[in-house]
């Protein structure tokens, strides 16, 4: 048994659309800021399509997310919904391909 509170490593990542309502003469930026300040937040890009804003978020449990975005990113002004999306397996990431079944390149040496 693993007791996630105690845990000291963040193992749940998630990608949060913010839908928001932009504010005259700031439009989305005033919002990004109050967000990217959330120590949680790793990343808050500006989007294009049905959402406004991307947010990267880390966390030690899925509660500890979902928490986070009931109790803090969801009661900001001008936020008017927000989708969650768990990343549950990652191929590839920064540039580097992370598949088990790549096969070793090196040259076999022997004595």
């Amino acid at each position: 048994m693993i007791n996630w509170e105690k845990v000291d490593k963040n193992l749940v990542q998630a990608l949060i659309d913010v839908k928001v309502s932009p504010q005259r003469d700031v439009g989305f930026d005033q919002i990004a800021e109050r967000i990217y300040r959330f120590p949680e937040v790793k990343s808050v890009y500006l989007m294009s399509g049905a959402y406004d804003l991307s947010v990267a978020v880390e966390g030690r449990s899925l509660k500890e997310v979902a928490d986070f975005v009931a109790t803090k990113l969801a009661t900001i002004d001008h936020v008017l919904s927000t989708t969650t999306h768990f990343i549950l397996r990652k191929y590839k990431e920064e540039g580097v391909i992370l598949d088990d079944k790549s096969e070793v390149k090196r040259l076999v040496v022997s004595p």
